[in-house]
Order: structure tokens, then C-alpha cells, then sequence
């Protein structure tokens, strides 16, 4: 009962949000005086307490920023004065990545410089009124090169050209590390958003990209703020690029899925929608599904702009540098300016969607990868637990499942595991390898199915059907054989379980004595080798190789037919002079493949 009462005491802190040390702090009062075997259960429980501590610390930080980000995007859609929308962007920064100061420059292309428009947390009228030179220090450069850059201590930087009066002013205003992103609009870099720390600091990528993602929700509202500032009597045609805009905008704000916005953007341009992710798959379509050429999506993401192709335009849905996806518009041959504009617009909402979208999946497959890591390495722990667990995430680990492993050179692990996602109750990367479970899938299928869409050949090992969490680890263990055998045999690109395989998956089975097969086939032949460093069992793989021909083994080997005449002979003294009929023959050519594969 004591681990029942700890896991009890601690689920109860955990529920009142209590902070780590208080954890420790518990378990230490209650293991105290306790027999050791007491007491490890409640060091047990504690630290599973802490892990659980952990994870819903993590989930309410990608929370925060989601939230955060949204409340952004909101903010910024409902202001209208430019220089609102200019200090909104900058406060948002420093609250969100917690910096000492944030600000904010414009470029002036005209003049060759970068000017400081808005900061927040600045003390030095110096550092208020800088202006750089394209090119010069770390804010010069992101104007320069449209690229991120990051310090955690500038003045001592050398990638940066520095200049007198930016350093002087940076030393004024106390600065040590900054970061700094483009604010861009299309091909043009219109300036730079930084965040600053008056002490040493290095910028996480995760900071990075999201100062980027405000970065580009920035460039987006400053050039709408302007748009709106400069043209308060505009026509329709601009009131209505607005309004597009803010529909798009409370879409996805309101959780739409990508349906919907492909129909909102479809109804607005007159016109089909297909939007298509990084890898190609298909999210959404609305009137006919075209495929963009790759040399299409390479213009747009090089130029910013959506390009035509054909009869049909292509937009590529970025974030900063990197393509998450595609806009293509079928049916409209020709744009107006007005209308390119607006499916622009529309490509820079789907980034956003995808964005979000993409972070619930990380946070997602992380708590399904901890859950299938949990499962293979100590299934018999808590069955009962990993049970529950799985069905909240609709995963029945009481009913039978098949254990798939899916290995393919030619691509990532992460990739290879998001296009197993649609085969399988759950997918996850456990021990470097992609693991699978499903309740009917056939191996050979599914490998045949992810071989085309990763564009490469996939392998899967097999095992199963397994029923509860002790008999799946067992499987997959199983299914690890199966993989190294279908690799080992050259099967790639193939799917099967130890049972498809014949002889050679009986001998891999849980029971089979694999290494006493083979040197109770090959026992003196293996024994003569290690004492003599002789090459008999090469000599016997050639041989059967080449169909038993002397002359085609000799070719390979390297050797006078006399040598491998002489080989033969003393296998035949090793083996018995009737190790070449066909029965012998048979289970000498299985031992030496039994070899390769579990070598």
C-alpha cells in the first residue's frame, strides 16, 4: 500500500500545481525511517511525479506561445494606426521572450540605412535615435541579408562589421546579446525586429523562431496599418482586400481547419484551391487537384510572390526561409494586382494555420513517442497504466495489434514516422527506428504505401497480433528480427513477418537456436577457420553462389581452380564427403545465410 499512498500524496500536489522541490521535499519526509524497499517506492514515485511535473510545465510553455501568438495576430488585425501597430509589436516581444529591451527598425532604401522606429525598455536617448548603415553591425546585416542573427555577446562579435557609433550606443544603453530577424514583405526586407539583454544570454532556436513568427505577423500589420493610414478614402477594391484579410485571419483564429480556409480563399478568388505541405500531400482541395510543379513553388519561394504557371498560379506558404506548403488557383489564367495581393495574403494565413497546426502535432507525438517508449522498455512496470494511456489517445493496447518497424535509407526518421501516421493506431520513434502499431495492417502494404510516398524504399519487419503491453514488447523485439533478416536476405522495399519468410523465420523465432544451427551445420569448417585463418566458409558461400561452378568460384576468389579444388576437398574431409548432395547441400546453404543475417 505504501506505493499507493505515494503515488496518492504526490498525484494530489500535482493537482494543486505544486512546484518540484515541494515534490522532493515530500518524498523525502515520508521515505525517512521507512525500510529501504518503502522507501525506493516513494523515491519511484517521485520521480515519476517530476516527469509528469515536466511534461505539463513543457505543454503549458507551448500553450503560452500558441496562445500568445494568436492573441498577436488578433491584437494586431484590429489596429489601424501604424504607429499602434509599430509599439503593440514591440511590446509583445519583450513580453514574450522576456528580454531587457525590444525594439524595432525601418529601413530606408533610398538612403542605405536602417532607422530606429520604435523601442520598449530603452534608457539612452543615444541608442533611441541610432540609424545603421545596410550591412553594418548585426541589424545592418538582417537588413542586408534578409537572414536571422543572433549573439550572446555583440561587442565581442566579429561576424559583424562594427562601427563607432553603434557601439557607442550600444554601450550606452547597456546591451550585451541580441537578436535580430527580417521584417519582410515579399522580396523586400522593410526592417528588422530585435530583442536585447543587458547581460549574456544565447537565444534558443525555439526564441528564434519565434521572435520570426512575429516578425512575419509584424511585416504583415505594419504594411497593412500603412495601406490603411494612406488610403482612408480607398476604393472597394482595397476595403475589400481588408476585409478578405480579417475573414482569413478570425478563420483561423477560431481553430478552422484547412477546408475551410482553402473554401474561404476559393469563394473570394473565384476560382479552385489546393493547398499541398512541404512534402507534397494534399491538405485540402476545392475544384480540381493540381499538383504545383516543383520549379513553380522554387520561383515563388525564391521571388515572394505568387508566379503563374501555365493557366494555373502557384504561391509558396512561408515561414521566414522555410516552405511549409503550397497555394495553387486554378481557373483564373490572369490576376489583377488587387487579386495577386490577395491570394499573397492568403498563402501568409495558410503559413500561420500550418504553424499552429504543426506545434499541437509536435506537442502531440511527443506524448505518443514517451507513451510507445514506455511500452517497449518496461511494458510489465504498470500494464494497467500504459493501458489507460493508450486509450486516451484512442489506442486500445488490450486488443490485439501487429508491431511494425519501417527502415528506408533515403530519408529522415521524423519524415518517414509523419507518413506512417495514416497507416497505424500509433507511430513513434523508439531506439532510432520507426515503430508501427495497427490492428490490420498488412506489412507488405504498407511498406509498398510508404515506399511511394517517401519516394525512397521502405523495409518493415513485422510481428504479432499482440495482445496487452508485455506481449507487444515481445513483438516488437520479434519484429526486429524480421527486419534485419528481409534487409540481410536483399528484400528491401518489401513488408513480411517472421512467418513469410520460411526456414529462415523459424529459425529467427523466439525459439530457434540460431547460432547452435549453424555450428552444428558448419561446426568444423567454423572451428578450421578460427584456428587457421583459412577462408573455407568464404570458399563454401562463393561456391553455391556461383551455382556450384568451379571455374565461375576460382573468377571470384581470386584463385588457381586448383586452390579452390583443394578448398572443396578439405571441406569434404570436415564435412563428410556427402556435404554436397542435395539434402546437405540445402542446410549448409541455410546455415551460411543463417550467419549473414545474425552476424
Amino acid at each position: 500500500m505504501t506505493s499507493v499512498r505515494a503515488y496518492r500524496e504526490l498525484l494530489e500536489l500535482l493537482a494543486d500545481g505544486a512546484e518540484g522541490t515541494e515534490l522532493a521535499k515530500l518524498a523525502a519526509s515520508r521515505a525517512a525511517g521507512l525500510p529501504p524497499d518503502e522507501a525506493a517506492e516513494w523515491q519511484a514515485a517521485t520521480e515519476a511525479a517530476l516527469r509528469v511535473r515536466r511534461t505539463l510545465a513543457e505543454h503549458q510553455r507551448r500553450e503560452t506561445e500558441l496562445s500568445a501568438l494568436v492573441d498577436t495576430a488578433n491584437d494586431l488585425a484590429r489596429l489601424r494606426d501604424p504607429d499602434a501597430v509599430l509599439q503593440q509589436i514591440v511590446h509583445r516581444v519583450r513580453m514574450l521572450l522576456g528580454v531587457d529591451v525590444s525594439y524595432l527598425s525601418l529601413n530606408d532604401t533610398a538612403g542605405g540605412q536602417t532607422f530606429m522606429r520604435v523601442t520598449e525598455g530603452s534608457v539612452s536617448a543615444l541608442f533611441q535615435q541610432l540609424s545603421l548603415g545596410i550591412g553594418e553591425g548585426l541589424g545592418g546585416l538582417v537588413a542586408q541579408t534578409g537572414l536571422p542573427y543572433a549573439t550572446p555577446d555583440y561587442l565581442a562579435d566579429t561576424r559583424f562589421k562594427h562601427t563607432r557609433a553603434i557601439d557607442t550606443a550600444v554601450r550606452d544603453e547597456g546591451l550585451v546579446s541580441i537578436v535580430g530577424v527580417p521584417l519582410t514583405l515579399g522580396r523586400r526586407v522593410i526592417g528588422v525586429l530585435y530583442a536585447a539583454d543587458r547581460a549574456l544570454r544565447t537565444f534558443a532556436p525555439e526564441e528564434v523562431a519565434l521572435l520570426s513568427s512575429l516578425a512575419d505577423h509584424a511585416a504583415i500589420s505594419i504594411d497593412n496599418a500603412h495601406l490603411l493610414a494612406e488610403t482612408r478614402r480607398a476604393n472597394s477594391s482595397i476595403r475589400r482586400a481588408e476585409e478578405v484579410h480579417d475573414q482569413l485571419t478570425a478563420l483561423v483564429l477560431r481553430g478552422a481547419d484547412f477546408h475551410s480556409v482553402a473554401a474561404a480563399v476559393a469563394q473570394v478568388l473565384g476560382g479552385g484551391i489546393v493547398l499541398h505541405d512541404a512534402a507534397g500531400v494534399e491538405l485540402a482541395c476545392l475544384g480540381e487537384s493540381v499538383a504545383p510543379p516543383a520549379q513553380a513553388i522554387a520561383r515563388a519561394q525564391a521571388g515572394g510572390r505568387a508566379v503563374a504557371q501555365g493557366d494555373i498560379w502557384v504561391c509558396a506558404v512561408l515561414a521566414g526561409p522555410e516552405l511549409l506548403g503550397s497555394l495553387v488557383l486554378t481557373g483564373r489564367p490572369t490576376l489583377t494586382d488587387e487579386d495577386r495581393l490577395l491570394f499573397e495574403r492568403a498563402g501568409q494565413v495558410a503559413a500561420l494555420l500550418l504553424l499552429l497546426r504543426r506545434s499541437v502535432a509536435q506537442a502531440e507525438e511527443q506524448v505518443r513517442g514517451e507513451l510507445l517508449t514506455d511500452l517497449l522498455t518496461a511494458p510489465d512496470r504498470n500494464p494497467g497504466a500504459l493501458i489507460a494511456r493508450g486509450r486516451r489517445f484512442g489506442v486500445n493496447l488490450a486488443a490485439p495489434h501487429s508491431v511494425l518497424i519501417a527502415h528506408a535509407d533515403g530519408v529522415s526518421r521524423g519524415r518517414l514516422a509523419a507518413a506512417a501516421t495514416g497507416h497505424a493506431a500509433l507511430v513513434g520513434v523508439h531506439a532510432e527506428q520507426v515503430v508501427l502499431l495497427t490492428a490490420d495492417g498488412d506489412p507488405d502494404k504498407v511498406a509498398k504505401a510508404l515506399t511511394t510516398a517517401v519516394g525512397c524504399p521502405v523495409t518493415i519487419g513485422a510481428a504479432g497480433p499482440a495482445t496487452g503491453p508485455v506481449e507487444l514488447a515481445a513483438a516488437y523485439a520479434e519484429a526486429g528480427r524480421c527486419l534485419r533478416a528481409l534487409r540481410a536476405l536483399g528484400q528491401d522495399g518489401t513488408g513480411a513477418s517472421l512467418s513469410g519468410l520460411g526456414f529462415v523465420g523459424v529459425l529467427l523465432g523466439d525459439r530457434a537456436d540460431v547460432a547452435g544451427f549453424a555450428h552444428r551445420t558448419l561446426g568444423p569448417v567454423l572451428d578450421y577457420d578460427a584456428r587457421r585463418g583459412t577462408e573455407l566458409v568464404r570458399t563454401l558461400r562463393t561456391y553455391f553462389s556461383c551455382g556450384a561452378s568451379l571455374t565461375a568460384t576460382k573468377d571470384v576468389l581470386h584463385v588457381h581452380v586448383n586452390t579452390v579444388v583443394q578448398r572443396l576437398d578439405r571441406i569434404a574431409s570436415l564435412l563428410g564427403p556427402d556435404w554436397n548432395a542435395p539434402d546437405r547441400a540445402l542446410e549448409i546453404q541455410l546455415a551460411l545465410r543463417v550467419l549473414t543475417i545474425s552476424s
